[in-house]
């Protein structure tokens, strides 16, 4: 019999008394992951028991966010490495284990409300010690909603970045912030969103602040500057042939053409290690920190550490996004864990470009399947439109067909003889000369609306249909080509909005490049040293913007930087035609096997670089 069986009375009283007044025993996250939690079917490809084990990393960082001596953990991390399953665990073990208020912040509202559905209530629905606790969201009376759980001794509380009143809402003692490099600037008005949420925690003497994400651009990256004031840890794993401690880089990846064979080298012995191997070294790694004497605990990792990732599969992503700047950034961010270098114009030699960069051509070539033009409004004592007219191919390579300004009183109408709007329309119906013999017309064009609103809407207004719009630009890193489409509040007539920040970026990307190819800019010899300078006017520097580093593209004092202008809007056109771009591409590429009409009934010729 039991020793409570064979007690007295009072003495089983006792006993279970004690029992209940005992703490649990003291875990840490990933020891209670790995008693307790359980993956959903609809969040992992490897549903059922959790293992720390299979992914060794996800150790050290988890126990640093519920280490007593730690407020701040930092984790700036690749894709598949499984930073959503540690904010997951991290929830799940202070709901269960260490009850307390937490803000989980996503970058929208939106965002935070597909969490919740998606990842949150399948962890609390198939992780046992949490579906109790944590209130089904159909049953308001336990305190339920799909942005706050409540339970015994806390709640969560989703907010969305973008929204200033959810992160003012509540007092909190864990603040886990998801892809802060996501985040606004500011939330509307109010400040940093990061900052926002950390005075929540102000009342709290053992707090935490967590931020895990992906990095963006170097020197606008929240995660990357938190992680350079952190221990600054990196996971050091053994070689299966030397023993030789390294931490696993891209450039030891080897492989041959196609990338199928691809597998890691040592950096100690140059012994190669296939894709098991990797995994079980990875197995026996450990955090070595570069600045020890930290208070905030900071983790890097790429995906060359993932289980659930292949060196070939890695391989092939890399060389699919190579020949593509805007891809290759995003595989840099999301692969390797690393910021991207914005290029700018000192990174950029156009000293000698007037001599050598121009190119001669009679046609464009066959792979060129549109043109879209660009056109900037210029007023003042130098009222003038300056456009640029550009061919491109599917993959982004570009040919310039003309650069063009005509001077003028912008503001006179186009019924007026002397109005440079007419001169306008002779420039943009010009048709220009197809390898295959056949003509490719102007498709889209963008005009920017900043100076002359009203006058740009009655120029695009009715040509709408043959692809013309306003257009005017905004400024922030990371965002799309375009950002809106609308319509102006007069005479309805659409309105683009374009995201300069990032079509400024790719125009310099691009002019790095020194072999065509997708994204290689050819430029006909005609241009001369003010167009490159002011094509490559704008230098990116680092500024505070409402107390968060962004990145600021700044104008030297005297430059002009209209041809950069008139090059985005093109693209900005190229972009707003995208819908299109597939009927467009069918008609111009069966142009290519077609012979030329007659010389008889051909327009005259006008060759691209005019």
């Amino acid at each position: 019999m039991t020793a409570l069986g064979t007690a007295s009375p009072a003495r089983r009283a006792m006993i279970r008394a004690r029992r209940v007044m005992t703490p649990p025993p003291r875990l840490t996250i990933s020891q209670w992951a790995d008693l307790n939690r359980r993956l959903s079917p609809e969040s992992s490809s490897e549903p059922g028991q959790w293992s720390t084990a299979r992914a060794e990393y996800q150790r050290g960082i988890m126990d640093a966010i519920c280490d007593p001596a730690v407020q701040d953990v930092v984790a700036m991390l690749s894709s598949q490495v499984g930073k959503t399953e540690i904010i997951n665990n991290t929830i799940g073990y202070y709901v269960d284990h260490d009850p307390c208020p937490m803000l989980v912040i996503q970058p929208t509202l939106q965002m935070g409300e597909s969490w919740s559905k998606d990842r949150l209530m399948p962890m609390a629905r198939d992780t046992h010690c949490l579906t109790a606790k944590i209130g089904d969201m159909r049953s308001r009376e336990k305190g339920a909603t799909i942005m706050h759980k409540a339970f015994a001794g806390g709640h969560i509380t989703i907010a969305g970045a973008n929204s200033p009143a959810s992160l003012a809402a509540r007092p909190v003692r864990l603040v886990l912030c998801d892809e802060p490099d996501r985040y606004p600037a500011s939330a509307k008005a109010e400040g940093d969103p990061v900052t926002l949420a950390r005075r929540r925690t102000a009342t709290f003497w053992n707090r935490k602040i967590v931020l895990v994400s992906t990095p963006t651009i170097q020197g606008a990256s929240r995660i990357e500057a938190a992680f350079e004031t952190s221990t600054r840890e990196r996971f050091h794993v053994p070689c299966v042939h030397c023993d030789g401690m390294q931490t696993l880089k891209w450039p030891n990846v080897r492989w041959t053409e196609g990338g199928e064979d691809a597998m890691y080298a040592c950096q100690h012995c140059g012994g190669m290690w296939s894709d098991v191997q990797r995994w079980a070294a990875v197995r026996l790694g450990e955090w070595r920190a570069e600045n020890p004497n930290s208070k905030t605990r900071g983790f890097h990792l790429n995906e060359i550490y993932s289980p659930w990732t292949s060196l070939p599969n890695m391989v092939a992503a890399y060389l699919e996004a190579r020949p593509h700047p805007e891809q290759f950034k995003a595989w840099i961010n999301t692969a390797l864990g690393e910021t991207w270098k914005q290029k700018g114009a000192i990174d950029i030699d156009v000293a000698s470009w007037e001599d050598e960069r121009g190119e001669h051509w009679d046609a464009l070539p066959s792979r060129a399947l549109i043109v879209t033009a660009g056109v900037d409004v210029q007023g003042g004592q130098r009222s003038r439109l300056e456009l640029e007219i550009v061919a491109w191919s599917e993959d982004l390579e570009s040919w310039s067909c003309g650069y063009h300004v005509i001077p003028g009183d912008v503001k006179l109408k186009k019924a007026h003889p002397a109005s440079p709007w007419r001169k306008l329309d002779e420039i943009l119906a010009r048709t220009y000369l197809h390898e295959s013999g056949n003509r490719l017309k102007v498709s889209a064009v963008l005009i920017d609306s900043g100076y002359l609103p009203d006058m740009v809407y009655q120029y695009t207004k009715p040509l709408e249909r043959r692809g013309y719009a306003a257009c005017k630009g905004m400024a922030g890193q990371g965002s799309a080509i375009i950002r809106a489409r609308t319509e102006s509040k007069d005479i309805g007539a659409k309105l683009i909005t374009l995201g300069v920040d990032t079509l400024k970026g790719e125009v310099y990307e691009f002019l790095s490049q020194t072999d065509p190819g997708p994204g290689f800019l050819h430029f006909p010899l005609d241009r001369d040293a003010n167009y490159y300078e002011g094509l490559t006017s704008e230098t990116p520097m680092r500024k505070s913007v409402k107390g968060f580093p962004t990145i600021v593209w700044t104008i030297p004092d005297g430059k002009m930087n209209e041809p950069l202008d008139c090059r985005n809007y093109a693209r900005g056109a190229l972009e707003y035609r995208r819908p299109q771009w597939r009927v467009l591409q069918h008609k111009y590429q069966s142009m290519v096997d077609v012979s030329p009409p007659p010389r008889a009934k051909r327009r005259r010729q006008i060759s691209a670089g005019i």
